[in-house]
């Protein structure tokens, strides 16, 4: 990963405290039982929202339901499991998202792993691939009709500048266990957020107050971090960021004024709130286009065996 990321600005362009008054606003947060994630739903709550904690472990999201109430107070944080390792768990998920029959005004794609030996989701799908790419895509189709009645409102994917070192999409190889280390894998499907979300803004978004866009939280000190699989240095990792500076970034897009005044979509934020460059792989309109057609073609080819 390029050692860039670990620059970050010491005077943030966004902090929680700019973060306005959301009374009204209902919002899905994946992977929200810790990290990030969790500092997330906890700002969020934090400014009145109602919020949906999400996430595969049962337990760990119910426990940080109830850690957010405790501390804030405010009542309205709800967990829903989703594991994103299961096509058949992300319908069922949003159906039941659906069957509450309120609106969704943010949606934050957070969830994300790194794995060090190659290994399937329970589609038979590449898992990087899979849980930080083909998951958050089905659910959040499934969700668009919701969203859009909901508008205006957010979409945010959070991907990671190692998208920079990724070249291209090798769809043919994906699930070929000798043709990336795990660093690759992690790298290919963090691209694939940029370009889901910029297909997804040309696709379905024109002309709508719906403002999809990407970021990279920072280099975060989370536990994923320091596994060694993505083989960082002590001193690599000595200049990461906390918790909270790394939820920053992805609260800004969530919930900051600037992003519907200044009409931000298909944009790509890094910290502390401020736009950063893509690489010349997450601009290629063409790709774009074909990982699209690609992920849809996959789902309905996995879901038309349950």
């Amino acid at each position: 990963m390029e050692s860039i990321v670990a620059k970050h600005p010491e005077e943030k362009h966004f902090t929680f405290d700019k973060i306005p008054d959301l009374t009204g606003k209902v919002v899905i947060v994946t992977g929200g039982n810790a990290g990030i994630g969790y500092i997330t739903c906890r700002e969020l709550a934090r400014k009145n929202a109602h919020v949906f904690l999400l996430g595969r472990n049962i337990e760990k999201g119910q426990a940080a339901v109830e850690s957010i109430k405790s501390e804030i107070g405010n009542k309205d944080v709800e967990f829903m499991h989703l594991n994103l390792k299961s096509l058949k768990s992300v319908k069922e998920c949003a159906e039941n998202f659906l069957a509450r029959n309120l609106p969704l005004h943010i949606l934050i794609n957070n969830a994300g792993i790194t794995t060090e030996t190659f290994s399937l989701t329970e589609d038979g799908i590449q898992e990087e691939f899979g849980v930080n790419h083909v998951g958050p895509f089905l659910f959040t189709k499934l969700l668009l009709p919701k969203i859009k009645a909901s508008q205006p409102a957010r979409i945010v994917n959070v991907s990671s500048m190692g998208h920079r070192r990724a070249t291209g999409i090798e769809f043919e190889a994906l699930n070929d266990p000798n043709a990336h280390d795990s660093k690759q894998r992690y790298r290919q499907s963090k691209l694939a957020n940029i370009l889901f979300t910029d297909e997804l803004n040309r696709r379905y978004l024109e002309g709508e107050q719906v403002y999809a866009n990407t970021i990279h939280p920072g280099l975060v000190d989370t536990p994923m971090l320091r596994k060694n699989d993505l083989s960082f240095s002590e001193t690599f990792l000595s200049s990461s960021i906390s918790m909270e500076d790394g939820a920053i970034t992805t609260l800004y897009c969530a919930t900051s004024p600037e992003i519907e005044e200044k009409n931000y979509r298909g944009r790509y934020f890094v910290p502390f709130g401020i736009e950063g460059e893509k690489s010349s792989y997450a601009e290629d309109d063409d790709l774009a286009k074909r990982l699209w057609e690609f992920t849809e073609n996959l789902i309905n080819g996995k879901l038309s065996q349950k």
